[in-house]
Protein backbone atom coordinates (compact mmCIF):
# COMPACT_ATOMS: atom_id res chain seq x y z
CA UNK A 1 0.00 0.00 0.00
CA UNK A 2 0.94 3.64 -0.31
CA UNK A 3 1.94 6.04 2.42
CA UNK A 4 -0.77 6.46 5.08
CA UNK A 5 -1.44 10.12 5.92
CA UNK A 6 -3.85 12.01 8.15
CA UNK A 7 -6.77 13.91 6.57
CA UNK A 8 -9.73 15.97 7.71
CA UNK A 9 -13.08 16.40 6.01
CA UNK A 10 -13.33 19.76 4.23
CA UNK A 11 -15.47 22.21 6.26
CA UNK A 12 -18.00 22.41 3.40
CA UNK A 13 -18.57 18.64 3.31
CA UNK A 14 -21.76 17.80 5.23
CA UNK A 15 -24.00 14.73 5.25
CA UNK A 16 -27.64 14.23 6.12
CA UNK A 17 -28.33 11.24 8.32
CA UNK A 18 -31.01 9.55 10.37
CA UNK A 19 -30.61 6.79 12.90
CA UNK A 20 -32.44 3.51 12.25
CA UNK A 21 -33.86 3.60 15.77
CA UNK A 22 -36.79 1.25 15.14
CA UNK A 23 -37.75 -2.18 16.44
CA UNK A 24 -36.17 -3.99 13.49
CA UNK A 25 -33.66 -6.69 12.73
CA UNK A 26 -32.14 -4.35 10.14
CA UNK A 27 -31.60 -5.16 6.49
CA UNK A 28 -29.05 -6.29 3.91
CA UNK A 29 -28.27 -4.35 0.74
CA UNK A 30 -25.74 -4.50 -2.11
CA UNK A 31 -23.26 -1.65 -2.59
CA UNK A 32 -19.56 -1.20 -3.36
CA UNK A 33 -19.28 -4.67 -4.83
CA UNK A 34 -20.47 -6.52 -1.72
CA UNK A 35 -23.29 -7.14 0.74
CA UNK A 36 -23.76 -4.51 3.42
CA UNK A 37 -25.59 -5.08 6.71
CA UNK A 38 -27.53 -2.36 8.51
CA UNK A 39 -28.46 -3.13 12.11
CA UNK A 40 -30.88 -1.48 14.50
CA UNK A 41 -29.26 1.74 15.74
CA UNK A 42 -27.06 2.22 12.64
CA UNK A 43 -27.27 5.42 10.60
CA UNK A 44 -28.67 5.93 7.09
CA UNK A 45 -26.45 8.54 5.43
CA UNK A 46 -26.86 10.70 2.31
CA UNK A 47 -23.43 12.03 1.37
CA UNK A 48 -24.13 14.37 -1.54
CA UNK A 49 -26.32 11.78 -3.27
CA UNK A 50 -24.27 8.73 -2.26
CA UNK A 51 -26.44 6.76 0.16
CA UNK A 52 -25.10 4.16 2.60
CA UNK A 53 -25.18 3.08 6.23
CA UNK A 54 -22.67 3.63 9.04
CA UNK A 55 -22.50 1.55 12.20
CA UNK A 56 -23.85 3.26 15.31
CA UNK A 57 -20.53 3.10 17.17
CA UNK A 58 -18.53 4.57 14.28
CA UNK A 59 -21.07 7.31 13.51
CA UNK A 60 -21.14 8.55 17.13
CA UNK A 61 -17.34 8.57 17.27
CA UNK A 62 -16.79 10.33 13.96
CA UNK A 63 -19.69 12.75 13.34
CA UNK A 64 -20.94 15.91 15.01
CA UNK A 65 -24.46 17.35 14.78
CA UNK A 66 -24.63 20.68 12.93
CA UNK A 67 -28.42 21.05 12.79
CA UNK A 68 -31.31 18.55 12.84
CA UNK A 69 -30.39 15.78 10.38
CA UNK A 70 -27.15 17.48 9.25
CA UNK A 71 -23.77 16.22 10.40
CA UNK A 72 -20.11 16.85 9.69
CA UNK A 73 -17.37 14.26 10.05
CA UNK A 74 -15.43 15.80 12.90
CA UNK A 75 -12.73 13.20 13.47
CA UNK A 76 -9.65 12.79 11.27
CA UNK A 77 -9.06 9.78 9.03
CA UNK A 78 -5.87 8.12 7.88
CA UNK A 79 -5.76 7.20 4.21
CA UNK A 80 -3.48 5.66 1.62
CA UNK A 81 -3.74 5.12 -2.11
CA UNK A 82 -4.37 1.52 -3.16
CA UNK A 83 -1.57 0.19 -5.34
CA UNK A 84 -3.73 -2.66 -6.66
CA UNK A 85 -7.42 -3.59 -6.79
CA UNK A 86 -8.96 -5.65 -4.01
CA UNK A 87 -11.64 -5.81 -1.32
CA UNK A 88 -11.62 -4.54 2.25
CA UNK A 89 -13.78 -5.76 5.14
CA UNK A 90 -15.85 -2.96 6.70
CA UNK A 91 -18.09 -2.74 9.76
CA UNK A 92 -21.09 -3.07 7.44
CA UNK A 93 -19.77 -5.75 5.04
CA UNK A 94 -17.06 -5.43 2.40
CA UNK A 95 -16.09 -2.93 -0.27
CA UNK A 96 -14.31 -3.53 -3.56
CA UNK A 97 -11.75 -0.95 -4.67
CA UNK A 98 -9.62 -0.23 -7.73
CA UNK A 99 -5.98 0.78 -8.13
CA UNK A 100 -5.72 4.47 -7.21
CA UNK A 101 -8.72 4.49 -4.87
CA UNK A 102 -8.17 5.49 -1.26
CA UNK A 103 -8.25 3.04 1.64
CA UNK A 104 -9.56 5.14 4.51
CA UNK A 105 -9.23 4.26 8.21
CA UNK A 106 -11.21 5.90 10.99
CA UNK A 107 -8.49 4.84 13.44
CA UNK A 108 -4.80 5.68 13.24
CA UNK A 109 -3.91 2.00 13.73
CA UNK A 110 -5.48 1.19 10.34
CA UNK A 111 -8.76 -0.26 11.65
CA UNK A 112 -12.38 0.64 10.85
CA UNK A 113 -11.55 0.77 7.14
CA UNK A 114 -13.49 1.56 3.99
CA UNK A 115 -12.61 2.49 0.38
CA UNK A 116 -13.40 5.64 -1.59
CA UNK A 117 -12.69 6.51 -5.22
CA UNK A 118 -9.86 9.01 -5.65
CA UNK A 119 -12.20 11.59 -7.20
CA UNK A 120 -14.68 11.46 -4.29
CA UNK A 121 -11.99 11.33 -1.61
CA UNK A 122 -10.10 14.34 -2.99
CA UNK A 123 -13.34 16.35 -3.27
CA UNK A 124 -14.25 15.70 0.39
CA UNK A 125 -10.93 15.57 2.27
CA UNK A 126 -7.81 17.67 2.71
CA UNK A 127 -4.51 16.94 4.42
CA UNK A 128 -4.69 17.55 8.16
CA UNK A 129 -2.68 20.36 9.64
CA UNK A 130 0.99 19.37 9.93
CA UNK A 131 0.83 16.81 7.10
CA UNK A 132 3.17 17.45 4.18
CA UNK A 133 2.32 16.76 0.54
CA UNK A 134 4.26 13.60 -0.39
CA UNK A 135 5.58 15.13 -3.63
CA UNK A 136 6.97 18.11 -1.71
CA UNK A 137 8.54 15.81 0.88
CA UNK A 138 10.42 13.93 -1.86
CA UNK A 139 11.70 17.09 -3.55
CA UNK A 140 15.24 18.19 -2.69
CA UNK A 141 15.52 21.48 -0.76
CA UNK A 142 15.91 24.63 -2.94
Amino acid sequence: MGVRRKYRKKPTSFVTAVQLDLDTEGFIYNKWGGKQICKRGDWLVDNNGDKYTVSHKTFLKTHQLVSPGVYVKSSPVWAEVAEKAGKVKTNEGETAYQTGDYLVHNNEDGTDTYAVSAEKFESMYELAEGEVDVDLAKSPPP
